[in-house]
């Protein structure tokens, strides 16, 4: 009888070690998002984007306008967002041998084209994807409802018709976008 109650202490002392072996402990972690976006040129993974030179060389530069190859823009962003445009200056800046300098303005003479939107938002009208409108100094809404994510990306040309008033010289002006969210 006392080898039993021997082998039984014994079982159960093996059972209860075994028990208690392991253990478990948790612990909470939080992620605190912010709402996060920003917008640069494709070309150069910049929020400044590459000079774009359009050089008028013949009359018929002049007489149609020279277009720009396209300039594409990639927005990331944790939320809808929308897209304005516009331009820094009423007037381009002027560098030439012209005294005193001209004065030729943005609107009227450079216009802008929606030519990709992969940003599943809309093209916000007068810009559209089959014609240029002008640029002005005042923002203007060019993408609504642009859906959030990592790679949305929209690609606009330039045309610029300034006709035949304006000396040579170079004239120049920048165009800036911004991304707000909604």
């Amino acid at each position: 009888m006392k080898k039993i109650i021997i082998i039984a202490a014994t079982l159960f002392t093996g059972l209860a070690a075994q028990a208690q072996t392991s253990t478990t402990a948790s612990q909470t972690v939080n992620l605190v998002l912010t709402n996060a976006i920003d917008m640069t040129f494709t070309a150069n993974g910049n929020a400044t984007g590459p000079l774009v030179s359009m050089p008028f060389n013949t009359t018929n530069d002049y007489a149609s306008g020279v277009t720009s190859a396209a300039q594409q823009l990639k927005v990331r962003s944790n939320k809808n967002f929308n897209v304005t445009v516009k331009s820094s200056a009423t007037n381009f800046s002027y560098t030439g041998t012209t005294t005193p300098a001209p004065t030729m303005p943005v609107s009227g003479v450079l216009g802008l084209e929606v030519s990709a939107n992969g940003t599943g938002g809309s093209i916000v009208s007068p810009f559209s994807a089959a014609a240029y409108s002008t640029i002005t100094s005042s923002n203007q809404n060019l993408l609504s409802n642009g859906t959030y994510g990592g790679n949305q990306t929209f690609s606009v040309m330039y045309q610029a018709t300034p006709g035949w008033s304006y000396p040579a010289g170079t004239y120049a002006v920048d165009v800036v976008y911004t991304a707000t969210q909604q």
